[in-house]
Order: C-alpha cells, then structure tokens, then sequence
C-alpha cells in the first residue's frame, strides 16, 4: 500500500508500505493492507512506516488521516523524518517547554507550554530507535 505525508510546503514522504500506526485524536491505531476506508483526525505524534524487516519515523503535528483503495494520505501542518530530528536541539525545546510550564501563571501559557512539550516528545519518539529508550 502507498503512504504519502504532506504538508503545505512539501511531500515529506511517498513510497510502498506493509503497515502504517500513527497517533489519531482518539489514541493510537494501525492500517494494514486490505483495511476498510477510514479518515482520523491526527493528535501531535509519531506515525511508523513498516517496510520489510525496517521501519521509519516521522512527527506529525495533528493534521487529517485519509485511507481507501490502498492509499494512506497524512495531511499534516508539520512532518519530519526521524532520522531529520537534531536530538540534541529537542531535548533543549523539551527542558525549555517544561520549565515553561512550571512557571506559566496564565492558563493560555500553561496550555502553550503543554503543545511545546507534546511537539518536543514527538520528535523526539521519532528520532530515537525505541520509545522506550525515551527518559523524560
């Protein structure tokens, strides 16, 4: 099956996959080939791409899952590769957003903050090999 993940300034990925899972507003779920046509609302999170024995990694920053006649489309505000992340740079941005939070005496800053960390989280899920070996 094909999976493509577009943003509005490229197409940040376009090639034959085995199995999709990503993150929809509902929690997470996967596609398999031969799936019935779904459309999902996506939360900020990590979609998978199973290809043979490998998988890659990409942030999506909600956007709108679409799958019918074996072709996924994720339309995503912001999409990146796991292997783009700068690791370094998102645990800062993880540091800075959870400082943030702990100091944000507006409800609007608190809920600011909560966005930063989920997008930092994300990134960082898809730039390591395990989401297990995630510490926070």
């Amino acid at each position: 099956m094909k999976l493509k993940i577009i943003t509005q300034e490229k197409v940040v990925f376009d090639e034959e996959v085995d199995a999709i899972y990503t993150k929809g507003i509902d929690g997470e779920f996967g596609i398999l080939q031969g799936h019935i046509p779904v459309m999902s609302a996506l939360d900020i999170g990590v979609t998978r791409a199973k290809i043979g024995n490998s998988e890659k990694k990409f942030t999506t920053m909600g956007g709108i899952l679409q799958f019918k006649d074996e072709e996924c489309l994720i339309l995503t505000t912001l999409a990146e590769s796991g292997e783009d992340i700068d690791e370094a740079r998102a645990r800062d941005a993880l540091e800075r957003a959870k400082r943030r939070l702990k100091n944000a005496e507006a409800r609007i800053d608190a809920k600011r903050a909560e966005a930063a960390i989920a997008r930092a989280e994300a990134r960082l899920k898809a730039r390591l090999s395990g989401e297990s070996n995630l510490k926070m």
